[in-house]
């Protein structure tokens, strides 16, 4: 079998930079980079400059992926750590609220247990709470939502013991999905000594035997997502590297040779990049759209050549099968050979499952 025709991916967590830092990555060079990687939907994340906290940063974020984007996209509402207001005001119009339990790159930190107890009281939804956590806040996160009904998404399981915690809360009756990364998949902590600040990211890597520990409990993992954090070289290479590494465009190809190994079936990893990321944030799938992939290409993954703006990635030299042909968004091919074929602005917003 030569080609292959896929549902294409959703990227539940991807960080586009915009606004604030377009520098390292923006709207339309991340959408691009999204549908050069098969991915035909991104749900961006909240901590931008200025984060998008109410109404009037969701609203300019909004506008700005309206004007830009090439691939479709939802986005996520974050906290500032004071006024729950929005929470109960903005649900319908994002994904899910994201919350920093722990820290990363950027500032909004939320640890206060009063305050995240009114977070967790407060949020309407419909879409989930989805944490940034280390393993002892994913445990307090645990407990809020089982006290108040929540529906609780685990971005980037730091470790795979958590997924043991997540599956015993699961089994009591918490409504707790996850996400794992391919970088927590296809590296270990052994490539920090290789790339240095390059393999530097938040939750950080582990050591070989918790990546296999990743795989062999797979099947109680939700969603499969980027974590797509870009920053330029220069970044990198400074005194104090900031955490994160680019991935729209590596995800599907690490996966398909994961599937080619045979550590993965095509239909467990469609159900983990693309139906179980609709599902989590009760996303409508797009209408009329697919990804065509030449199976015949089996290679090392570059170390530059990208979409994306950063131009650079951790998983060089790892090995790759199949190489995106093309991309038909809404009943338009976007993405054909190496080219993109829509303009700025052709993105549109996910729905929701039974319409927003």
């Amino acid at each position: 079998m030569g080609e292959l025709t896929l549902p294409g991916l959703i990227d539940a967590h991807v960080h586009l930079r915009e606004p604030g830092a377009t520098h390292k990555e923006g709207v339309y060079t991340g959408t691009a980079a999204a549908l050069a990687g098969g991915v035909l939907g991104i749900l961006d994340m909240p901590n931008n400059t200025p984060p998008t906290v109410d109404r009037a940063t969701l609203s300019r974020k909004l506008e700005m992926f309206r004007q830009k984007a090439v691939s479709d996209y939802s986005l996520f509402l974050g906290f500032d750590g004071r006024n729950v207001a929005p929470l109960s005001e903005l649900g319908g119009q994002v994904a899910g609220l994201k919350l920093y339990l722990d820290e990363t790159f950027g500032d909004m930190t939320t640890r206060e247990p009063r305050m995240l107890a009114e977070v967790f009281a407060t949020w309407l939804g419909p879409g989930p709470i989805a944490i940034h956590a280390e393993s002892p806040s994913i445990r307090v996160a645990l407990e809020l939502a089982r006290r108040y009904g929540q529906r609780l998404h685990v971005c980037h399981v730091p470790d795979p013991d958590d997924l043991l915690a997540i599956e015993t809360a699961r089994q009591a009756g918490v409504a707790v999905t996850c996400e794992v990364t391919p970088h927590h998949l296809f590296l270990s902590d052994e490539a920090v000594a290789r790339l240095g600040a390059y393999a530097r990211m938040k939750p950080p890597l582990v050591a070989p035997r918790q990546v296999a520990l990743y795989w062999e409990r797979l099947s109680l993992v939700d969603a499969i997502a980027s974590d797509h954090a870009p920053h330029t070289r220069e970044e990198k290479d400074s005194a104090n590297p900031p955490p994160g590494v680019p991935g729209l465009e590596t995800t599907l190809p690490l996966l398909l040779a994961a599937v080619d190994e045979g550590r993965l079936t095509l239909e467990r990893m469609v159900e983990l990049t693309y139906h179980g990321p609709l599902r989590i944030y009760g996303l409508a799938a797009p209408v009329d759209s697919a990804v065509e992939v030449d199976l015949l290409e089996r290679y090392a993954l570059p170390a530059k050549g990208y979409r994306t703006k950063c131009g650079w990635s951790p998983f060089a030299g790892q090995r790759a099968v199949g190489r995106v042909r093309r991309v038909r968004l809404r009943g338009q091919v976007v993405w054909e050979d190496g080219e993109l074929r829509v303009s700025a602005g052709y993105g549109r917003e996910l729905g929701r499952v039974g319409g927003r």
